[in-house]
């Protein structure tokens, strides 16, 4: 018998998002740019959200010869305690999202080294790995948060921002960059680039128990608690 709750994924507000991220996803932000935001409930109960969008960059698309509207990424996995897999959250997420927006062809999305992930989910989704992005700089605050540079670049939405005193511009590692295809001739387009997974870090000193109740990877698959 199927001891699991019921799985409902359905689209939701931008306020659900905004709740789910700044509480039960480590970076406590919502992505400002255009977004497909999919709610996701066990037994009817709210358990966080999966957000998929443009992405950071508008040459996302560039190295695989894609248009702005043929790729999208992945940028927030935002969930509580839940009792399903969080691969099989995202393939039925990617599934609403390819249905809503038939030109997508790929979806891309990161794993933050710096913040001690590695990718798991990507991993036991079956993701194409490709490596790792370029070294960045983030500002660190006082209370050790890391907020994005963009966000004091003086245009738009951020043309009053200043950056908060005491912070500091600190240099941070590359994410690890995964890929899934979402047809045929893109998968086949993209294979050479596939690379070895990575491991999680410290994976062989210590115990599989040990190792997920540890882990810094809030994502890591085969766990209940990504991204309490």
């Amino acid at each position: 018998m199927n001891s699991r709750p019921e799985l409902k994924l359905d689209w939701a507000t931008h306020k659900a998002a905004k709740y789910a991220c700044e509480n039960w996803h480590y970076s406590k932000t919502t992505p400002k740019n255009k977004s497909n935001i999919i709610g996701v409930w066990e037994d009817n109960i709210y358990i966080g959200c999966i957000i998929v969008g443009l992405g950071a960059s508008p040459s996302l698309g560039r190295p695989y010869s894609l248009g702005i509207f043929q790729i999208c990424e992945l940028t927030r996995v935002a969930l509580r305690a839940h009792k399903w897999p969080v691969t099989r959250m995202i393939k039925i997420a990617l599934s609403m999202v390819t249905k809503k927006n038939p030109g997508l062809r790929l979806v891309v999305s990161f794993a933050d080294t710096f913040r001690g992930h590695h990718g798991g989910i990507y991993q036991g989704g079956g993701w194409v790995y490709t490596g790792m992005s370029a070294n960045s700089r983030v500002w660190k605050l006082k209370n050790g948060d890391l907020i994005d540079p963009r966000r004091y670049n003086g245009h738009g939405h951020n043309s009053k921002r200043k950056v908060p005193f005491g912070a500091e511009l600190i240099k941070v590692p590359g994410k690890h960059r995964y890929l899934m295809p979402l047809d045929k001739a893109m998968a086949e387009q993209i294979e050479h680039l596939r690379q070895p997974y990575p491991k999680r870090e410290k994976q062989a000193m210590a115990p599989p128990r040990a190792q997920r109740r540890g882990s810094t990877d809030l994502h890591a698959p085969n766990t209940n608690k990504a991204a309490l």
